[in-house]
């Protein structure tokens, strides 16, 4: 960011700043080892606090000072709440109907779910928690031991000799087709759930490019209007976007994407900070009223995701206690970043 130079390439350098910093912290996927359950559950805690404490301090505050500020909700901005209640609520709808509308399509095809992992082969292991359905099989070369447990009690069945062979094919080969549809399905389900959490980041990074742009694009029209705060504008959400990018690779990774898919999609989330930015600068007069409705509609978002989806995820597997620490790692992080940069 260079002073003397017009608002929208001062905006673009300023963006292309926030972005590479969200970059930056995607790209610490790399030094962070493991996929296992309690890694992937710990990292949606974190994801969980640093969206909650991003989605007040960095959105819902400011759009309550800039409503307060734009004198249309009362003369003491008394009517602030209005366009961040309504910008929160049609966030959380938006998210909610984008859940809905991929759940009727129905996308759960392995290939398209490998393709986004970045994998050539689904995974068959066995899922031991299934609370429906789940077989075990042990084969000797004169008997042939099936245990089958359904939802109402288990039972166990043995056949000897070689004249039910046929059975225990007919019933391995049940059982693999079990285990891939079970795979297919938790895989579908990671996918859904990582599409919305960079959804709601994406959304998130929105409202704050059109805010660096809309800086840029008002200095000197007022005396506070200076480039020196729209710069330490650009600068503190670009710091703040650090754990963010983090919060989008560590997830995905945890759940079975390779470290370069990781952090490809978690800089993805960044990169509609520039192209906010510059078109909050070209369209200010424009743009600056939309922001209290848009830092709202970012803010219900994030927080439907967080609360619909990621809290009851990483509750699902014994790990609740681990989540919940890195969701307050998440959402301190995130407070001092946002508290400190202003």
């Amino acid at each position: 960011m260079l002073q003397g130079y017009g608002p929208i390439f001062q905006t673009l350098l300023g963006t292309l700043l926030t972005w590479g910093l969200t970059a930056a912290g995607a790209a610490m996927v790399a030094v962070i080892p493991g996929t296992q359950k309690n890694v992937l559950d710990s990292s949606l805690g974190f994801a969980a606090g640093v969206m909650i404490a991003a989605s007040y301090w960095s959105l819902l505050a400011p759009a309550v000072e800039l409503a307060e500020e734009s004198k249309q909700y009362g003369e003491n901005g008394e009517y602030a709440w209005c366009p961040v209640a309504i910008g929160f609520i049609l966030g959380a709808l938006f998210v909610l109907g984008a859940d809905v509308l991929i759940s009727s399509l129905g996308v759960s095809n392995p290939q398209m779910i490998l393709a986004l992992q970045g994998t050539g082969r689904a995974g068959k292991e066995k899922d031991e928690t299934h609370p429906h359905y789940y077989q075990d099989q042990h084969i000797s070369e004169n008997a042939t031991t099936i245990d089958v447990y359904t939802d109402s009690a288990p039972s166990r069945r043995r056949v000897k000799g070689g004249g039910d062979s046929n059975l225990s094919g007919s019933l391995r080969s049940h059982q693999g087709s079990h285990e891939q549809t079970l795979s297919s399905s938790q895989q579908y389900q990671q996918w859904r759930r990582m599409l919305l959490l960079i959804m709601a980041i994406t959304i998130h990074n929105i409202p704050e490019g059109l805010a660096v742009g809309v800086a840029f694009g008002a200095v000197g029209s007022s005396p506070s209007a200076s480039f020196q705060k729209a710069r330490n504008l650009a600068i503190g959400i670009g710091i703040q976007n650090f754990p963010e990018g983090l919060a989008v690779s560590v997830p995905l990774h945890a759940a079975g994407f390779s470290v370069g898919r990781s952090l490809w999609y978690g800089q993805l989330s960044g990169l509609v900070e520039p192209i906010a930015g510059v078109l909050g600068a070209a369209f200010v007069s424009l743009a600056e009223p939309a922001l209290p409705y848009a830092l709202a509609f970012a803010a219900g978002a994030m927080i439907f995701v967080v609360v619909d989806d990621l809290i009851p995820e990483a509750n699902t597997s014994g790990n609740g206690r681990l989540a919940s620490c890195g969701a307050i790692a998440g959402f301190v992080i995130m407070m001092v970043l946002d508290t400190a940069l202003g």
